[in-house]
């Protein structure tokens, strides 16, 4: 069995148009006729299918929670090591040396690329079907009742999926005595231009309110 095949019968889909396969595992520094496109088709087509899994799945969880899971699995880190799972790795064609890190990258672009070529050969319903298939042992795994993290680890997360850059902190007032004192902090993303504000009575309360209310403007 060729390494193409074993990759169609990993993702249960098999090519009418292998070409497509073939370009989304062609970076760009192999010539004009690489992934990229792909790519971007592909990310889209992968946060619909996770969204749609994540809400058949889970239909008691809030938007909030569904939103956090998708961020976990759509990160580059998770999409790299499902590409490496399924072994997109020994199947790029690429034409110059990389390092460790930057093959980690190209592996999550050319996963997205996959799911952009599925979709464009056979439409969403094996575009979906292949993603699930893909990030199976993933969503066995999920268990979001043991999932009670902070505000700011909710939103650092949700960044990250979303490409948005980090959250920054900083105090910006204190009222009261030093025995009885009140913080009041602002959360910034710069990428996105939004800024929230929380009050606590020591910084890190204060925070974690401040976060909370940007995890809220964002869910608007």
């Amino acid at each position: 069995m060729s390494g193409l095949s074993a990759l169609e019968r990993r993702l249960g889909h098999g090519f009418a148009d292998r070409r497509l396969l073939e370009q989304a595992l062609t970076h760009r520094s192999h010539g004009p006729e690489n992934n990229e496109r792909l790519e971007f088709l592909g990310d889209g087509v992968l946060g619909c299918a996770v969204a749609e899994v994540l809400y058949g799945r889970f239909p008691a969880l809030p938007e909030g929670k569904l939103t956090q899971l998708r961020a976990g699995l759509v990160r580059k880190e998770t999409l790299a090591g499902v590409g490496t799972r399924l072994g997109l790795a020994s199947l790029l064609r690429a034409g110059l040396a990389v390092d460790a890190a930057a093959t980690e990258s190209i592996v999550a672009d050319a996963l997205e690329a996959v799911f952009g070529a599925v979709f464009l050969d056979a439409g969403y319903p094996a575009a979906r079907k292949a993603v699930e298939r893909a990030f199976e042992p993933l969503l066995a795994a999920l268990d979001p009742l043991s999932m009670a993290k902070d505000a700011k680890t909710q939103l650092q997360e949700l960044l990250q999926g979303r490409h948005g850059g980090l959250p920054g902190y900083r105090v910006v007032n204190t009222l009261g005595e030093a025995h009885a004192r009140t913080f009041e902090v602002e959360c910034s993303v710069a990428a996105l231009a939004l800024a929230t504000r929380g009050s606590g009575r020591s910084r890190r309360a204060a925070e974690q309110q401040a976060a909370k209310a940007m995890l809220e403007k964002l869910a608007e």
